[in-house]
């Protein structure tokens, strides 16, 4: 499932973009821009619509447990 985050730059009007193709790549982009100061305006997905940080998460913890476990 792909993620759309959409952000503010603290110096900038502009409302950017980045796309990610999983939740736990979402998760980690997140945690980028927050360490920047930058400002999440939205987090989008086509299957889920707009989403919060917590649905996100939700998601990344679901995605990581569907994931086959390495020996």
């Amino acid at each position: 499932m792909s993620y759309t985050i959409g952000f503010q730059a603290k110096d900038q009007k502009a409302i950017l973009a980045t796309e990610a193709a999983t939740a736990n790549q979402a998760v980690a982009i997140i945690a980028a821009l927050r360490q920047g100061a930058d400002e999440i305006k939205f987090i989008r997905s086509p299957q889920e619509g707009e989403m919060g940080i917590e649905m996100l998460l939700l998601l990344a913890k679901e995605e990581a447990e569907e994931m086959p476990q390495r020996a």
